[in-house]
């Protein structure tokens, strides 16, 4: 008899990444590898707000040109004004992106702006407010007829209600 062996995440991400890594070349040019490792590429400051897209390699004008290889351009997604931050940051970034794949394989940066969504999905729960505060809330909002807008304002008001309160409980701590 065989022994078993386990199976774990790791060997299950291994043969998921060999299914979609051919996929992810031949459409994006990239691979799940700087997928997966974008956050240490990046850092923390930038990994949070941004994500590759992909890799656009030139075309050469027949296989007789000079036949070697030219770096590619990484596009990359950033959120709203964080664009220029990143921007400002692009040298380092082909360096690490170049470091990462062991060869010059990029020589610029192209940054798009869109939203991108937090690794894994997380979203930040919902501030909750007590019920004199929701009330209150919706009372102020009674005038607006739009469905929508009237949904999008209570979602800010409860983030800012709740963060006010938020500081008032910290500020209160500190005193004594």
């Amino acid at each position: 008899m065989r022994p078993s062996r386990p199976r774990n995440a790791s060997q299950i991400a291994d043969v998921a990444n060999s299914l979609i890594d051919p996929i992810l070349a031949r459409r994006a040019g990239i691979s799940t590898a700087l997928l997966s490792a974008w956050e240490e590429i990046a850092g923390e400051a930038y990994a949070e707000f941004s994500r590759p897209e992909k890799i656009t390699w030139p075309k050469r004008a027949s296989e007789s040109e000079d036949g070697g290889f030219r770096p590619g351009c990484l596009t990359v997604a950033c959120e709203g004004a964080r664009v220029l931050f990143l921007t400002h940051a692009q040298g380092e970034l082909v360096h690490r992106v170049n470091g990462f794949f062991g060869f010059s394989a990029i020589d610029r940066i192209k940054v798009v702006q869109k939203p991108v969504q937090p690794p894994g999905g997380r979203r930040r729960r919902p501030p909750e407010l007590s019920p004199a505060e929701a009330r209150d809330l919706e009372a102020r909002l009674q005038g607006i007829e739009s469905e929508k807008l009237r949904a999008a304002i209570m979602r800010l008001g409860a983030g800012v209600m709740s963060e006010k309160r938020r500081k008032e409980q910290a500020g209160g701590r500190g005193k004594g």
